[in-house]
């Protein structure tokens, strides 16, 4: 399987090393056998149509910025696009940062990939939350997969689980910690008596909030999962003007005590049940398999059959949504292979 990898952020030197492991050979057990035959970033690329060895992968990685400055295999200036629509290979990875106001360059990228036959596999929520509808008959109509396990719950198989785990049961409803972020800041504020303001700044020390928050603390990232969720397990056609999105700036240290006196407290709750998905700081009871602390997500599916059923995991890194990417290439393969034996 020969891959474009479109952009080079953590999750995209994440994908590069997972798939140059030694150890990463075990997958060859399952026909796969995968060649990374271009990287392309903001300021060029690189090819080698024979695909970039372990040791090349390495060096670029190693080297840094810009990637198109390799010596052998550098194409400085060749933008995302020419690659994708150039270079010959089965599936285009998608890892630009995310985009939620037109959803770009991620939504060409993706455009240009199914109009030239090639799957793709993208960690990008931008163009989900605002035309998943959209390109998920796009991919159908040029006989092309689009995989995106890693934009919900990172290496937590959050949509596999519901896909196929309960396979066969109905779906009625699902509620989620679906961001790290928020859900780490209102523990700090519950637990340590802390401001929203301190909390966030310790959460920025730490890693956990980007410099500008707003993404996170004003619900649009547990949003974008919700309208992937939605249309994935429920098949719900919308998109990110349908959910209702309030965050937790208002969220007071004063609420969160009378919260803890009923034995509950608040979580930025992102939900599917009924009409209107929401998203919004919500009181729950601490006992309540949601209830989770840190830096964790979680997300209970209500079943027709099989009752609640609650998967917790960690929803960000570059290593644990780089392996979601993993994921998604050998599920294509799998549907590959079956389609060539059927």
């Amino acid at each position: 399987m020969r891959i474009i990898l479109v952009g080079y952020g953590v999750v995209g030197k994440g994908v590069t090393t997972i798939l140059a492991r030694k150890d990463a050979e075990k997958v060859k057990e399952y026909g796969f056998n995968p060649k990374i035959v271009a990287i392309a970033d903001i300021d060029g690329a690189v090819i080698d149509p024979r695909g970039l060895s372990p040791e090349k992968l390495e060096a670029i990685k190693q080297k840094g910025f810009p990637i198109s400055k390799d010596p052998d295999f550098g194409r400085p200036g060749m933008p995302a696009l020419d690659v994708i629509e150039s270079v010959e290979a089965e599936v285009v990875v998608e890892v630009t940062p995310v985009n939620i106001k037109n959803g770009e360059p991620a939504l060409s990228h993706i455009i240009k990939a199914f109009k030239t036959g090639k799957h793709v596999v993208t960690t990008n929520k931008g163009p989900l939350a605002l035309a998943m509808p959209a390109l998920t008959e796009l991919a159908e109509y040029n006989n092309v997969y689009l995989r995106f396990s890693g934009t919900v719950g990172g290496g937590t198989p959050m949509l596999e689980f519901a896909k196929k785990c309960l396979a066969g049961d109905k779906i009625l409803a699902i509620q989620g910690i679906l961001n790290g972020t928020t859900n780490y800041i209102l523990t700090e504020m519950s637990q340590n008596r802390v401001t929203f303001q301190e909390a966030l700044t310790n959460a920025q020390k730490l890693g956990y909030a980007e410099r500008e928050p707003s993404m996170d603390i004003d619900g649009f990232d547990t949003a974008c999962k919700v309208v992937i969720l939605a249309n994935w397990i429920m098949n719900k056609k919308i998109t990110l003007k349908d959910v209702d999105i309030k965050g937790i700036r208002d969220v007071s240290l004063e609420a969160l005590d009378e919260a803890a006196k009923r034995g509950n407290t608040i979580k930025l709750i992102g939900s599917i049940d009924g009409d209107r998905p929401t998203v919004k700081p919500t009181e729950i009871p601490k006992n309540n398999p949601l209830c989770v602390s840190g830096v964790l997500n979680a997300v209970t599916f209500s079943t027709e059959f099989a009752g609640e059923q609650t998967l917790v995991g960690r929803g960000a890194g570059g290593m644990e949504t780089a392996s979601a990417v993993l994921r998604d290439l050998l599920d294509i393969r799998h549907k590959l292979a079956t389609k060539l034996l059927t």
